[in-house]
């Protein structure tokens, strides 16, 4: 399940894999922008089907597609389920859907582009930001970290799902919830150790 979230690299020769990083980042900025802007079930499903037809363009396969959707099952569910009570069907549809067609778009990017790849636009692209104080690296190295703890976070809470049902308590939420988040945290704690160690984030 590591990486099944957002997908990882799977070389291909579509024009997605030939388009340079910084224009997918933008792309991925610009439908990200324009499908939460834009109202209603009908366009929500046009996205959703967008999204999809670009997840097949990329060769991403249906066991990479299906993970990918099995990382926010939980959160489909309930939000799904909480926009229906307070909202009704039509805006849980797209709430819905939005976020499954975000998902997927930012799946192509990680399928179709290397992670160095992605990092390195982002490090050129805050360049300009340098004189203003941001540092382009730091920045970089967040995006990361990030990327790399969500797979983190759900391989963690998997394999704690899967210890509460070999000892019969898999309805136990505490027994699922507590390891989950000692766990993460003492994953955290041991990267920022990492981090101090080799002299990263200290100041000049």
């Amino acid at each position: 399940m590591s990486g099944a979230l957002l997908g990882s690299y799977q070389p291909g020769g579509t024009w997605l894999h030939r388009l340079p990083a910084s224009a997918k980042l933008w792309g991925l900025l610009v439908l990200g922008v324009v499908v939460v802007a834009v109202r209603g079930p009908v366009s929500t499903m046009l996205f959703l089907a967008g999204a999809l037809g670009l997840v097949a363009w990329s060769g991403a396969g249906l066991r990479l597609f299906l993970g990918a959707l099995r990382g926010i099952l939980v959160v489909v569910v309930l939000l799904g389920a909480y926009q229906a009570w307070q909202h009704g069907w039509p805006r849980a549809v797209e709430s819905v859907g939005d976020l499954v067609a975000l998902v997927l778009l930012a799946t192509v990017l990680t399928v179709t582009t290397r992670i160095d790849e992605v990092l390195d636009a982002i490090t050129r692209g805050l360049h300009p930001f340098a004189r203003l104080g941001v540092d382009p690296e730091k920045v970089a190295l967040a995006f990361s970290l990030m990327l790399r703890a969500i797979p983190t976070t759900i391989e963690i809470a998997d394999q704690t799902r899967d210890a509460a049902v070999a000892r019969g308590l898999q309805r136990s939420l505490r027994a699922r919830l507590t390891p989950v988040v000692i766990r993460v945290v003492a994953h955290a704690r041991a990267t920022g150790d990492a981090l101090h160690a080799r002299g990263i984030g200290d100041d000049a």
